[in-house]
Formats: C-alpha cells, sequence, structure tokens
C-alpha cells in the first residue's frame, strides 16, 4: 500500500506542472470590427484587414487591406524591424516611415510619420485567449489637441 501511495505520488506532480498555455501573438491576420469604428455608418470602410508576419526573428511585415465605403480596395505593405529603427515604408495613405517595437508577444507598438512630420502611434494588443485584438490610435487632430481612438479586431483563421 505505500509503495502504490509512494507510486501515485511521484507521478501526481507532473500532472500538476502543466506548462502554462504559451502567450497569445500578434503575428497572424485580423479583421476590424467595422460596425464598431468612431464614425458615420456611411463612412465607414466595408473592410479592413491586417496580417503580421514575422521576417526571421527581428523584423515584422504588417499588410493592411481596406475596402472603401465605395468598394475601393487599398493596400499597404511594409516591412521594419523590430527595434525601434525609423525605416522608409512604401507611401501609403497613412504613412511613410515607421519605427516598430514588440516588447511582447501579444503587443505591437507602430509610430508612424508622413512628409517628415508624426502621422499616428498604433499600440496592437492581444487579449489572453489570442481571439481578439485592441489597437489603440493615437495622433493629433485638425484642431491641434491629441485625439485617441480604439478599433477592435476579431483574428481570422
Amino acid at each position: 500500500m505505500v509503495v502504490v501511495a509512494l507510486g501515485w505520488g511521484a507521478a501526481a506532480p507532473r500532472a500538476w506542472a502543466a506548462e502554462p498555455p504559451a502567450p497569445a501573438s500578434v503575428m497572424g491576420a485580423w479583421a476590424v470590427d467595422v460596425a464598431r469604428l468612431p464614425m458615420p455608418p456611411q463612412a465607414r470602410p466595408q473592410k479592413v484587414t491586417i496580417t503580421f508576419s514575422p521576417v526571421g526573428s527581428a523584423q515584422v511585415r504588417m499588410q493592411v487591406e481596406v475596402v472603401d465605403p465605395a468598394g475601393q480596395r487599398l493596400v499597404a505593405d511594409g516591412v521594419t524591424p523590430l527595434d525601434g529603427t525609423p525605416t522608409a515604408v512604401a507611401s501609403n495613405f497613412e504613412a511613410d516611415v515607421s519605427a516598430t517595437t514588440m516588447p511582447r508577444p501579444e503587443v505591437l507598438v507602430m509610430q508612424l510619420g508622413k512628409n517628415g512630420i508624426p502621422a499616428s502611434t498604433r499600440i496592437y494588443v492581444v487579449a489572453a485567449d489570442g481571439r481578439t485584438m485592441e489597437e489603440t490610435v493615437a495622433y493629433f487632430g485638425p484642431n491641434g489637441q491629441p485625439v485617441m481612438r480604439r478599433n477592435h479586431f476579431s483574428r481570422l483563421p
């Protein structure tokens, strides 16, 4: 009886010491919840998707596809290092330079500029379950006042 109890007791810690789940990652494809965008429904894009892909161990590729209210498809695509180094990106609808860091697998921070001036800062944070992501966008509005807005994303298969 003692041998059985000791045998069971020796095996039990392995079952209890399960590996913690891997942290959620920003890498992957995401669709914005356009119904929650802070703009009139007629001004909302039909679709917005963002795909983050690792390029080696030190860079990220970000592809953005927007289908505007009229159905026109706009695409931005760029690769930046994850060490915060400013990097030229092909001019798109919002930026011509980017600096990016990823302090944790579920957090990506990006500073965008266009024509030599700041455009916006974007912070992407993936929920612990890995299925949803929130983007906080910070920029200065036309009146010179700081503006912050949130966009809500769902992971695409």
